[in-house]
């Protein structure tokens, strides 16, 4: 590192919700140990920093900040399931500044650069306020990001046709996207009032031109040109640092991390012949849904390791997992990157979260789409369309018939071996991105040098 390092000083502040804060974290270690001479203060909540800090080889240079999460004592939350993110952002750029200032004070360190997830608008302000770069994360399918800078755009579009089957055609590189592929928050279905979280999505297309830089966790070979060539034109710099939800370590065997015994019962299972399905940990499937696959599981024969919540087990049809003991295996928690690593692994049947996309498509794994909210409807859409990696679940809900079909198709019939080619064809993109000197680490190094000479 060059000596412009000494004293440097970023303030990374995380979102703290969802599946954003763990590739965030990973983000700021990589930064820490290839700049071991820079302090990272890493600000965010205190339960999501007692979460994240309890995790082992943290570099010393990084330090926890706690700031408010935005909850009054003694407030009772409603059941809106995005009250406690909208309560976070209202709590604006004076409650991050407070934790900037807590970092600042314990390092007596001046902060030099500030790296954000880009839904934490707020931290552009306080960017600004110190007269410091502002870098910003964006964690979900990069794709998304037109769909946010135009959102003005897509609703003059759509305010009196909202045509579910129309195509995004009039954007750069999205025609294979629909409406019913783009986030709910773009195009509200009613007329109620707009929340904090969407507005600071709406926002993008006037903050992150802003950037000194936006991260993004995915290849550039894998994403439409003309949607890279437009947003390259919009953003100062657009670096492609390559997965943050997966690396090869996280496939090591180690069986510490997996206590159901799921790597040891795949041993036993022929090559691409299981199915393996996941929900993440924020979906919970209706229960009709649950019920659909269960008996599409029992009908169509195939193994199948199912990663289910306890408190979901429930609903399984009476005597499902005696009948299907065979050839079957329930657990609560899956190591899902070795999962997907194994050699059994035939189709993934997920929501299309992105860190689930991301470990499928590193390991080769054809998918099964069922989307719920957010970017799942795009990612889907990519994954049938565009590089046809996997299907989408007919109608867009699971049933019995639908599941099996799809099933059939990829692990049977002939279309399935070209959608299985197309699975390995992706992989080897980006493990070609990800090698030494490849896109993944040369941005890598900008991002480093940006840091380090801001």
């Amino acid at each position: 590192m060059p000596n412009s390092s000494q004293n440097k000083h970023i303030a990374a502040i995380v979102f703290p919700f969802g599946s954003h804060q763990v590739p965030f974290l990973k983000l700021v270690i990589k930064l820490a140990q290839a700049c071991p001479n820079v302090t990272f203060s890493f600000i965010s909540t205190a339960k999501s920093n007692q979460t994240l800090f309890s995790r082992p080889n943290i570099p010393g240079n990084i330090k926890p900040f706690d700031v408010s999460d935005g909850i009054q004592e003694g407030q009772v939350l409603g059941t809106h399931p995005f009250e406690r993110l909208n309560l976070f952002l209202q709590a604006g750029p004076e409650n991050l500044q407070k934790g900037i200032d807590l970092a600042m004070k314990s390092t007596n360190q001046k902060v030099t650069c500030i790296l954000a997830n880009a839904f934490v608008t707020p931290s552009l302000i306080v960017a600004q306020n110190l007269n410091v770069p502002w870098i910003a994360l964006w964690p979900p399918l990069s794709t998304s990001l037109s769909v946010h800078f135009y959102t003005n755009l897509i609703r003059q579009h759509f305010s009196a046709d909202r045509n579910k089957s129309r195509s995004l055609d009039f954007l750069p590189g999205l025609s294979p996207i629909r409406l019913e592929d783009i986030p709910n928050d773009v195009v509200p279905c009613s007329d109620e009032e707009e929340q904090q979280f969407s507005k600071a999505l709406a926002s993008m297309g006037e903050v992150l031109p802003q950037a000194r830089a936006v991260v993004l966790s995915f290849c550039e070979d894998l994403d439409l040109p003309l949607f890279v060539q437009d947003m390259k034109s919009k953003l100062q710099s657009m670096l492609y640092i390559g997965p943050l939800t997966f690396s090869p370590s996280d496939t090591n065997t180690d069986t510490d991390k997996d206590p159901s015994g799921c790597l040891p019962w795949l041993d036993k299972k022929g090559s691409r012949s299981v199915v393996y399905i996941s929900f993440g940990t924020v979906v919970t499937p209706h229960q009709h849904e649950l019920l659909e696959v269960s008996e599409a599981l029992e009908a169509s024969g195939f193994p199948f390791l199912w990663s289910l919540k306890d408190d979901q087990k429930s609903i399984l049809p009476n005597g499902f997992v005696e009948r299907t003991s065979t050839r079957g295996k329930i657990v609560s928690w899956a190591p899902q990157a070795q999962v997907l690593a194994h050699g059994s692994i035939g189709v993934f049947v997920t929501h299309c979260g992105n860190s689930s996309l991301i470990e499928s498509m590193a390991n080769g794994v054809p998918l099964i789409c069922r989307p719920f909210f957010g970017d799942q409807g795009m990612t889907a859409r990519l994954v049938e369309d565009i590089w046809k990696i996997g299907v989408k679940i007919q109608g867009g809900i699971f049933t019995k018939s639908g599941l099996i079909q799809c099933l059939n198709l990829i692990l049977v019939e002939e279309e399935g071996k070209k959608i299985r080619e197309n699975a390995l064809k992706v992989k080897k993109t980006m493990q070609k991105a990800s090698e030494t000197g490849g896109k993944a680490e040369q941005d890598f190094k900008t991002l480093v040098e940006i840091i380090s000479n801001p």
